[in-house]
């Protein structure tokens, strides 16, 4: 039997990074993955919740944010608790193997329109010096 899974979407919440009381990182967050439309309905986003530990937790919280494109190899989890109201709840995740960057921050500052801190001649790749402005 085989139990592994590949997503491919984006964080839909900032990821959060938790220590057990052994000091081991482990951190959450949500992987927004679009559906494929077929013919007879609209295209649809899953929200798949994701927990990876070690390094790759501490990779995940440092370099990661909201709306930040990734790959992830993992495989589904089940688990079973009981809440506050004495309730069982059963819960699916994916535990990551490896999280990966799939675009680099300038590609997603590109793709957003936005750009943080930079010169205007920097980010229209001309150069220009003082002395050459008209005014």
């Amino acid at each position: 039997m085989v139990n592994r899974t590949v997503l491919v979407g984006r964080l839909a919440r900032d990821p959060e990074l938790r220590r057990t009381p052994n000091n081991v990182a482990v951190t959450s967050f949500t992987v927004a993955v679009d559906d494929r439309p077929s013919r007879d309905r609209e295209k649809t986003t899953s929200f798949i919740n994701v927990v990876c530990w070690n390094h790759t937790a501490e990779f995940v919280a440092n370099y990661l944010k909201k709306g930040n494109l990734v790959g992830v190899d993992g495989r589904i989890q089940q688990r079973t608790y009981e809440n506050n109201e004495g309730r069982k709840i059963n819960v699916f995740e994916v535990i990551a193997d490896s999280v990966q960057a799939l675009e680099s921050r300038a590609q997603r500052e590109e793709d957003s329109g936005y750009v943080a801190d930079k010169d205007p001649a920097e980010v229209t790749g001309i150069d220009i010096a003082d002395d050459d402005l008209p005014f």
